[in-house]
């Protein structure tokens, strides 16, 4: 079977400026009052199949993808995209739209949002981490370190915690709603505490 290429992980492409949750104001007057936010627990290993049907039915969602390379047996080196939270898709929507979700058969569960404002602030840092073509590592729980925010170079802006992992310094930038998150590795980034 072929490797696809990289399909979109996010729909529309300017969800996060349409809806942009923490700007001028208060961040939840900026969110659309026609929607909210879920998270869409999929059934296993149907995120993608989820976001096509989703575009299909131009309902909005955002479900982080990442690189992966891997060897095939005759050597060749194969990249393909996988979800950077496995079984997460995040939707927004009406009821309505929720509703046209749950009609895909991919969907095991769906959550809503309650704190729509923090989810989009964490979800527009990891989108902009993945844009900026960082080196993404999944972070599957969370562990202590400094917070700080990234004053200079690349990923000027980005804000998260700093930890010592294997004689290297990791920025892990966090999904709060879902206690996981991404890490890059930090090189010649000026940091500055938060803390």
């Amino acid at each position: 079977m072929p490797i696809l290429d990289r399909e979109p992980d996010i729909f529309p492409a300017d969800l996060f400026t349409r809806f942009p949750g923490e700007t001028a104001g208060s961040a939840e007057a900026n969110l659309d009052d026609a929607g909210s936010w879920w998270a869409v627990y999929t059934r296993s290993r149907q995120e993608k199949e989820l976001m096509r049907k989703l575009r299909a039915m131009e309902i909005s969602f955002y479900s982080p993808l990442v690189p992966h390379r891997s060897r095939s047996p005759q050597g060749r080196i194969r990249t393909s995209y996988l979800p950077l939270f496995s079984n997460y898709v995040f939707l927004y929507g009406d009821a309505e739209a929720r509703t046209r979700a749950l009609t895909t058969n991919t969907i095991s569960r769906t959550i809503e949002v309650e704190n729509p404002a923090v989810l989009v602030r964490d979800l527009r840092q990891i989108h902009d981490l993945i844009a900026r073509g960082s080196p993404v590592t999944p972070e599957a729980k969370l562990q202590p370190g400094a917070p700080v925010r990234i004053r200079s170079g690349s990923m000027k802006g980005i804000e998260g915690t700093v930890i010592q992992r294997h004689g290297e310094m990791h920025l892990i930038v966090v999904v709060n709603f879902l206690q996981q998150g991404a890490s890059v590795k930090l090189q010649d980034f000026e940091v500055e505490s938060l803390g």
